[in-house]
């Protein structure tokens, strides 16, 4: 999509302020909306707001696609653009318009999820509701009445209401009769202190509350685009005005440099895919060298992915963490037993159940929970001790094995282990490191596709604050699925930030290429 003979407007992004001015410009020749926003001088008191919106990691997985990159462009009138907002690295959102004539909501376009709902008139017990826009039936005379009940959990909070049925305007783009959630209870602090009035869903059908029909099926099905393709530009840099773009109906070459490496998508709902082995400064972790699931999600702020490998990643990058007791009891137990076993190379998975910790039920190793406790009355304390020491105990196999590999001395092997130990993920999902130390820590790389695709500290660390008053925080986050959904990676902003996403529905792919 390029700009021949036509003047592009400049998107002006709010960062980190309320006060927002909207303007919206179509180019001559390629008809396309690009919505403005202007934003006010950065303010250091929003910056609890960014960390709370900051972790925005839902319970569910996502999906993505099949075939190679070939033409995802289409005719540029037929590929409409959404100017995102960048809120301190930490939520990318744009507006949209619901009713007729429309009224303005601001959104998290979010790939992890399928619903849209935005605040009601009619919510009335909810502080949130009094601080963002809401949406008045009356005033539109395309509102259609639903009424079914409908609730959504997030990881960070829950909203209820009811369905209702009006047009929705995304850009230029007009989807009519669309169903959508209006939000009658927002509870707890992140809807509160967001920038965002409420979230537009990309994901699957599948995973839709209620059925409804997501928006971006709608758009499809009403012939409002030539291709079933959508894509992402996050603009990393919150210090500049451009906060990124979501493209719809196409992708735009200026947002990316080489070709998109194309994955299939392996479980509609979300944007899933299969990913290969996780590499901390060049060194595989071999944690998913036998595969791990992957899901592509605009609204997931940060990087998710198993505790095992987090752990080793805030142990390379000196990352703050909380020190686990049943962890460091396992190395000190049996911690030699452990590597003794791996020295006489039996089998990884089946080592924790050998030495009574956990049974192996052919597959993998579960824990004894559930067979070891006898008083019921202390069954469900008992059952929580036995897990945490499983999964502790699979933990120490993975981690060990990892040190064997690299030829590092048992007494190195045991010392390596029981400091990681001390480094378990925050369970409150933040973990801190010295601003100062950025430049050493090493890149964190994913292999997706067959290829390697590299984080580097600068792109993984989220900066807040300036000078003496700066503080620097993990991208990483931990978020443990089991199998069969599992192990599972949710590669939220931090990495679409550094690689433009296409979504490609048509196709059932989704391709990742260099940002531009």
């Amino acid at each position: 999509m390029g700009t021949s003979g036509c003047k592009a407007m400049e998107l002006l992004p709010l960062l980190l302020c309320s006060v927002v001015l909207f303007s919206s410009v179509v180019s001559c020749e390629e008809k396309l909306v690009r919505i403005g926003l202007k934003k006010l001088k950065f303010d250091q008191n929003n910056r609890v707001a960014a960390r709370m919106e900051s972790g925005h990691v839902r319970e569910g997985m996502r999906a993505a696609l099949n075939r190679k990159y070939g033409g995802l462009l289409g005719d540029s009138r037929d590929t409409d653009i959404v100017a995102l907002k960048n809120y301190l690295d930490a939520q990318y959102y744009g507006e949209i318009g619901v009713g007729t004539p429309p009224q303005k909501f601001t959104v998290i376009f979010d790939t992890g999820s399928s619903n849209l709902w935005v605040p009601s008139a009619k919510c009335y017990f909810s502080v949130s509701c009094f601080l963002h826009a809401k949406y008045k039936s009356s005033q539109s005379s395309t509102y259609q009445k639903n009424g079914k009940s409908a609730e959504i959990q997030y990881g960070t909070g829950a909203i209820a209401g009811f369905f209702s049925v009006d047009h929705v305007k995304v850009g230029k783009l007009v989807v009519k009769d669309q169903d959508f959630i209006e939000a009658t209870r927002e509870p707890g602090v992140t809807f509160l202190m967001a920038k965002f009035d409420g979230i537009l869903g990309l994901g699957f059908r599948e995973i839709s509350v209620g059925d409804a029909v997501p928006v971006w099926d709608n758009m499809m099905k009403q012939g409002l685009i030539k291709e079933p393709v959508f894509s992402f530009w996050l603009n990393r840099h919150a210090d500049e005005e451009e906060g990124g773009e979501i493209v719809f109906g196409g992708v735009d070459p200026n947002h990316f440099r080489g070709k998109h490496t194309y994955v299939p998508v392996t479980q509609k709902g979300y944007w899933q895919f299969d990913m290969g082995d996780v590499i901390i400064g060049g060194k595989s972790t071999g944690y998913c060298g036998r595969g791990c699931s992957a899901i592509a999600d605009s609204g997931t702020s940060l990087l998710a992915g198993p505790t095992t490998v987090v752990a080793m990643i805030n142990k390379a990058i000196g990352a703050s963490g909380v020190v686990s007791q049943q962890c460091k009891t396992v190395v000190s137990q049996y911690g030699q037993t452990i590597l003794d076993l791996l020295m006489a190379e039996a089998g990884p998975k089946k080592i924790c159940s050998q030495i009574g910790l956990c049974t192996f039920d052919g597959i993998k190793s579960v824990s004894m929970g559930i067979e070891s406790v006898v008083n019921e009355g202390d069954e469900r304390s008992s059952g929580a001790v036995n897990d945490a020491m499983c999964s502790a105990c699979e933990m120490a196999v993975v981690w060990m094995q990892n040190q064997v590999m690299q030829n590092q001395t048992q007494e190195r092997i045991l010392q390596y282990v029981d400091e990681l130990c001390d480094r378990m993920p925050n369970p409150m999902g933040e973990s801190a490191v010295e601003c100062g130390s950025v430049s050493s820590m090493p890149t964190v790389s994913f292999t997706i596709g067959g290829k390697v695709f590299d984080l580097r500290p600068e792109e993984y660390i989220l900066k807040v604050g300036e000078g003496t008053a700066a503080q620097c925080i993990s991208g990483f986050t931990a978020l443990d699925i089991p199998p069969p959904r599992g192990p599972l990676w949710i590669l939220g902003d931090v990495f679409m930030g550094r690689y433009h996403t296409v979504f490609d529905y048509g196709n059932m792919q989704v391709g990742f290429a260099e940002a531009a």
